[in-house]
């Protein structure tokens, strides 16, 4: 019965001689079925073709090996994964803190950072802190976390009822959109205000030269002074 003794399982396929098989299933360049051939063969058509001969089905009988440029393969599937972490979804939860007594113009201000935060598709955390007598009187954080609630309800909803934490009382707010959908309309947002900004000073542009155009044109058509007579 086979063992694995240790030592490390290489992900990298085999490429040129180290594919140790006696024939391989040949695809071409440009993906072309090329059919079972002798591995001699095959390494001498990747030399004909100054390419890799790279195995990308080691499971199959006989293997399935592809001409490629293998530099270049690795380079495109480096960016390409890179890209996809870069557009990958990160579930965030922000955290906006309240008293229960709140000032009407900071009440406004947090509640702008709530639907900042909803509209970039995170999470909210909103913790209502007490002190003092306030402890007694729970009810005016649960007030104020349904009000907030109401007031982004078209942005987020309810994931978390509120429920009292030591002298805390917290709520977990939701966003409507998914992060992903969030974070492909700030590029599209991005994009037209990029686009607008290029719009204005092609205008500029535009205009400055008409503005030349003009003034070179009503030179040409001014009469000459004559000469003053001695």
């Amino acid at each position: 019965m086979w063992c694995y003794r240790g030592g490390s399982i290489s992900a990298e396929p085999r490429i040129n001689d180290r594919i140790r098989v006696p024939e391989v299933r040949l695809v071409g360049p440009s993906g072309e079925q090329v059919g079972i051939v002798p591995l001699a063969k095959a390494l001498e058509l990747a030399q004909e073709y100054d390419l890799d001969l790279v195995e990308v089905a080691a499971t199959a009988r006989p293997p399935v090996c592809k001409l490629m440029d293998y530099g270049k393969f690795k380079y495109e599937s480096a960016m390409k994964a890179r890209e996809a972490r870069k557009n990958q979804a990160h579930t965030v939860i922000k955290e906006m803190k309240l008293r229960p007594k709140i000032d009407p113009h900071d009440y406004d201000t947090k509640k702008g950072h709530v639907v900042r935060f909803l509209k970039q598709g995170d999470k909210v955390k909103i913790t209502i802190m007490f002190r003092g007598r306030e402890q007694s009187r729970p009810e005016l954080g649960f007030r104020l976390l349904q009000r907030l609630a109401s007031d982004v309800e078209e942005l987020g909803f309810i994931e978390s009822n509120p429920k009292q934490d030591g002298r805390n009382m917290i709520m977990v707010l939701g966003p409507h959109k998914k992060k992903t959908e969030a974070m492909a309309e700030a590029r599209e947002a991005q994009a037209a205000r990029k686009a607008e900004r290029q719009g204005h000073a092609t205008d500029d542009s535009a205009n400055t030269s008409q503005d030349a155009a003009n003034r070179t044109d009503a030179d040409a058509e001014a009469p000459a002074e004559s000469p003053s007579e001695a």
